[in-house]
């Protein structure tokens, strides 16, 4: 057992150090290892100012045992000058600590971000998860907690490391021998206050343990159910109106309570624990206090040490026990960081494997010559299925051109594949075979049936995804004009979650004045016009033949009316099990 849990320990060490040191080797490199160095100068100037300090100890108490008032006047200056450096050192050897946790965390968030906005990662994790959840929680919690825990835990570490190579000599000078006769042996055990505070911090270090175990896991569950909640909650506020209309405010109190509950049993948890732990630690601290005085108290009573010696003692003991007993005074602090490590693990590794995944399933997509036509020649295309693998096959042996300028209407029942096709043209579906031949250089758009409108002004929402300043506020203006938006060209500066202001049909003539912005050579329209009336719809289709007459228009639609902007039409027909594209 004592095997089984060095190896998983020595495992999640080499881990964590493989999360750790890609930012000590970074760009940021020079400046991160000049903040460490000087974070552990610190360190060893406060651990030197207490051995100081208990040096002052045993002359103070001697001064005032022997009532030398000479001295005593003497030592308390010197005492605010010690204090007064111990202070400046705390304080900043806190503030650069700061600093480096705060730019390593931002560091390591650009690497996340990139990693989950790379390959469209954060695309396949919400579909299959990977082991998986709430990765915003991962990216803005728990870097935090790992990079400052990391700093605050090893550094506390190497001070209690230092302050224990510094008052173990001093303890083994100071507490002399312990002499005793056992069953007519003479014995004597030389520096006996350092073997009684080592044994003291190994039986609590080791009560700790397995008092506090359980927390690792509660902490874990905690973050993940409270994450769960947050999420639901925001949600809901996303999608108010649909909640409103359909009057679910029962049924999504009763699940946001049931979410509370877990919450709550799982905290009772918590609490029954940290209850057990916090029992044993203070229990713990408060016994130290006195434990070196029951120990060296005799010497003092028989006259072999002065009161001052009695004092350096309980000082030196209680320097080198609490340094010993850093995994008992951390141990909460330890199971907060091990449960946000192991989050960021699943997390990392999750993004690790679908990364590969996506590199590997997305299929060939080649280049073909400018101005010729799209082409797909789809194997088979399937939904998820489970452990990441494709399910249930909805299309296949189907072949598909597209040519420059040309307008196509794609139809068929609902649920055939229509969109999960524009998906695969896409290169965002992971689940089947595909050849793609895209003309070099050729400009795709795909306009979904719910619109994404990032929070923000109104200029960044239409102009989305190009960065600020791509196109003109007359530009804009006149495109907001263009498809009836008339009332949003004086509101370009105005920042709010235009997605709650403004309606369906709204949204979606939005995401097309942003097509006509953009002017892409292929635009896709899954269902892009449903939320307007026929008339709305009419007016859009007209106006993208008008003003995009050399861009290729695909369109899923259902209504009749939209056929006649097509050239074309591609209707899905059952084929067997699957569905087969067909000329409508």
């Amino acid at each position: 057992m004592n095997d089984g849990l060095l190896i998983h320990a020595r495992s999640f060490l080499g881990q964590v150090w493989q999360l750790a040191v890609p930012y000590w080797r970074s760009e940021e490199k020079g400046r991160a290892w000049s903040l460490l160095a000087a974070i552990v100068a610190m360190t060893f100037g406060i651990v030197y100012m207490l051995v100081l300090l208990n040096e002052w100890n045993r002359k103070f108490y001697n001064a005032l045992e022997n009532k030398n008032s000479d001295d005593f006047f003497a030592l308390l200056l010197q005492f605010c000058v010690l204090a007064a450096i111990f202070i400046v050192l705390s304080i900043y050897r806190t503030y650069l600590q700061q600093m480096l946790a705060v730019r390593w965390r931002i560091w390591l968030s650009r690497q996340y971000l990139g990693e989950w906005l790379g390959n469209r990662v954060y695309y396949r994790l919400e579909l299959d998860h990977l082991g998986t959840d709430n990765p915003d929680q991962r990216i803005a919690e728990d870097l935090r907690l790992f990079t400052s825990g990391t700093l605050s835990l090893s550094l506390g570490l190497l001070r209690e490391t230092v302050t224990i190579i510094s008052f173990i000599a001093i303890l083994w000078s100071v507490s002399g021998p312990l002499a005793f006769t056992l069953s007519g042996t003479h014995v004597t055990i030389p520096g006996y206050m350092v073997w009684a505070a080592l044994l003291y911090a190994i039986a609590g270090s080791a009560i700790t343990y397995y008092v506090g175990r359980p927390l690792i896991a509660l902490n874990f569950q905690q973050e993940r159910l409270e994450a769960d909640f947050r999420f639901n909650l925001v949600r809901m506020r996303e999608y108010a109106e649909g909640v409103a209309l359909y009057k679910g405010e029962a049924t999504e109190q009763k699940g946001h309570l049931a979410r509370l509950e877990r919450i709550r049993q799982n905290w009772y948890g918590l609490m029954h624990y940290t209850k057990r732990l916090g029992a044993f630690t203070i229990g713990y601290g408060q016994i130290a206090v006195v434990f070196p005085y029951f120990v060296a108290g005799h010497r003092y009573l028989s006259g072999a040490i002065p009161l001052g010696g009695l004092t350096q003692i309980a000082n030196a003991f209680g320097q080198v026990q609490s340094s010993l007993s850093w995994f008992v005074d951390s141990y909460t602090d330890l199971a907060n960081w091990k449960a946000s490590v192991d989050r960021l693990l699943t997390f990392h590794h999750a993004l690790d494997q679908a990364t590969a995944e996506a590199q590997v399933q997305t299929g060939d997509r080649i280049t073909a010559p400018a101005g010729s036509a799209l082409q797909a020649d789809v194997a088979e295309l399937a939904v998820p299925g489970k452990d990441t693998t494709p399910g249930r096959i909805i299309l296949s042996g189907a072949a598909l051109e597209l040519k420059p300028g040309e307008k196509v209407l794609i139809s068929g029942p609902s649920g055939s594949g229509k969109s999960t096709l524009f998906r695969m043209l896409a290169g965002i579906w992971p689940f089947g075979r595909a050849r793609v031949r895209i003309p070099e250089g050729a400009r795709m758009m795909f306009l979904p049936q719910k619109t994404y409108i990032p929070i923000g002004t109104l200029r960044d929402a239409v102009t989305y995804p190009a960065a600020a300043g791509t196109y003109s506020d007359d530009a804009i203006r006149q495109m907001l004009q263009s498809v009836t938006l008339d009332k949003l060209v004086d509101e370009l500066d105005q920042e709010r979650n235009w997605s709650l202001s403004l309606s369906g049909g709204e949204q979606q003539r939005l995401a097309i004045a942003r097509a006509l912005l953009h002017r892409p050579d292929w635009l896709f329209l899954d269902e892009a016009t449903s939320a307007m009336d026929e008339t709305g719809e009419r007016l859009i289709y007209e106006l993208l033949r008008e003003r995009l007459p050399k861009t290729a228009l695909i369109s899923i639609a259902h209504r009749p009316g939209v056929a006649g902007y097509h050239d074309r039409k591609l209707v899905f027909v059952p084929h067997g099990e699957t569905m087969a594209l067909a000329t409508g």
